[in-house]
C-alpha cells in the first residue's frame, strides 16, 4: 500500500497543489472546485492529516521530504512523464521551489505563493526569529494535535530556514495584494529577484486561497497558462 496521500479531481493538464501549514488541505475545496474545470487538480497531503493520520506522532519535517514525496505523487498521477504544473502556498510554496530545483524537467511552471524564505532577506535571521516568536510565542499545545500545532512544532523552524537556489527556471513568485507592506510580501518580491522569477500579486493576503477562492483560482490559471511552452519530457 502506498504511503502517499493525495486527492484528485477535475480534467485537463495536471496541477499539483501543495497546501501551507502542515500540508493539511483543509479549506481548499472551493479553490479546487474552481480549478477543476481546467486542470486535473492533485492535492498533496504530505503527513496524511486529512487521510486519517491527524493525531498520529509527527517528527520534525524536512523540505526535501515534502518535495520528494511530491515527486513520487507526480510519478503516480503523470506516469507518462508529461511535465506538470505546480502551485504551493506558504510552507507548500517552499516545497514547490525545492521540487523545481530537484526535478525541473518534470514541471511546466511553478507558482509559489508567499513562501516564508525569510533568511534570504538581508536581515533575514532576525526576521525569522521574530516571525517564529510571533507565531509560536505563547502557544502551548494541549490535548489532541491540530494541523496548526503540528505546523508550529514540526514545520515552522526547518521550513523558514530554507534557501532556494539562486537561479531556477519557469516559476512565478506570488504575494497577496492585501499583504503589501508585510514581511511575506517583501519576502516574495526578494525571492523572485533572487531566483530569477516573475512576480505577481494575487487576490487577498496570506490566506487568499481560502478567503477568495474564485478570483484566486482565476489569477492562478491565468499565471500558469500564460508562461510559454512546456519543456520536452525525456
Amino acid at each position: 500500500m502506498s504511503d502517499l496521500h493525495y486527492d484528485v479531481t477535475g480534467n485537463g493538464p495536471v496541477l499539483l497543489v501543495l497546501p501551507g501549514g502542515a500540508g493539511h488541505p483543509m479549506g481548499l475545496g472551493p479553490l479546487t472546485e474552481h480549478l477543476a474545470p481546467h486542470f486535473t487538480v492533485v492535492t498533496y497531503d504530505p503527513l496524511g492529516l486529512a487521510h486519517g493520520h491527524l493525531g498520529d506522532p509527527v517528527a520534525d519535517q524536512a523540505v526535501p521530504d515534502w518535495s520528494e514525496g511530491a515527486h513520487r505523487v507526480l510519478a503516480e498521477v503523470a506516469a507518462d512523464g508529461e511535465p506538470t504544473y505546480v502551485f504551493g502556498t506558504s510552507a507548500g510554496g517552499i516545497a514547490a521551489l525545492d521540487l523545481l530545483a530537484r526535478h525541473p524537467d518534470r514541471l511546466r511552471h511553478v507558482v509559489a505563493h508567499e513562501p516564508p524564505c525569510v533568511t534570504l532577506l538581508p536581515d533575514g535571521e532576525r526576521l525569522r526569529a521574530e516571525l517564529i516568536e510571533q507565531l509560536d510565542g505563547g502557544h502551548r499545545d494541549s490535548g489532541e494535535p491540530t494541523p496548526f500545532s503540528v505546523f508550529l512544532a514540526h514545520v515552522l523552524r526547518p521550513f523558514t530556514a530554507y534557501r532556494p537556489p539562486a537561479a531556477l527556471p519557469r516559476h512565478t513568485l506570488a504575494a497577496g495584494i492585501d499583504s503589501r507592506g508585510q514581511l511575506l510580501h517583501r519576502t516574495a518580491e526578494f525571492t523572485a529577484e533572487y531566483t530569477g522569477a516573475a512576480f505577481a500579486e494575487f487576490p487577498g493576503g496570506h490566506l487568499g486561497t481560502l478567503e477568495h477562492p474564485a478570483p484566486f483560482a482565476a489569477r492562478l490559471r491565468e499565471t500558469l497558462l500564460t508562461t510559454g511552452p512546456a519543456p520536452s519530457a525525456e
